[in-house]
């Protein structure tokens, strides 16, 4: 009987553990969510775009709600060009502005969790991808490779000129 009883506290504490840890994970991506959405308000924090990180659905839900297009970096950590755009592009302050203003802002790396499911679903086979979304997740415009400021700003341009 006492063994059993020690068994039973050992799994509950376990079990405590795993609970808190999930639960600290859950509350780090929340509140770098929410830090994050906060900078999205239309004029550019530091110059930069802000992003959501690796949340296709937090993007889609706010996206629906703001009535906006979803702009997303699909990026891989070992990509160049995409820390170049990550060091250079995401930080002019004009794409900024433009980019924190019209669109929920999206950045996924797709080597990893979600990512990897919507880099075949959304046929990426190379970095950096920049996509622009509908509030349904589906793409409407593509471009692939490194855009300096000018470039992604046209790029954001011709997207706005679709219909939502």
């Amino acid at each position: 009987m006492k063994g059993k009883i020690i068994r039973k506290t050992a799994m509950h504490t376990v079990l405590a553990a795993a609970i808190l840890i999930l639960c600290s994970f859950a509350g780090a991506k929340l509140l770098r969510h929410s830090q994050n959405a906060a900078s999205q308000d239309g004029v550019a924090k530091n110059g930069h775009i802000a992003f959501i990180e690796d949340s296709l659905a937090i993007a889609i839900e706010k996206a629906k709600s703001e009535q906006k297009f979803i702009f997303v970096d699909a990026y891989a950590k070992w990509c160049g060009p995409c820390k170049k755009l990550k060091s250079t592009t995401f930080k002019n302050k004009q794409a900024a502005d433009l980019f924190n203003k019209n669109f929920i802002n999206l950045s996924m790396d797709m080597e990893k969790d979600d990512g990897i499911k919507l880099a075949g679903q959304w046929e990426i086979n190379e970095y950096p991808a920049l996509l622009i979304l509908d509030t349904k997740g589906q793409i409407i415009l593509r471009a692939v490779g490194y855009l300096d400021a000018d470039q992604l700003i046209n790029f954001g341009r011709q997207a706005l000129k679709k219909k939502l």
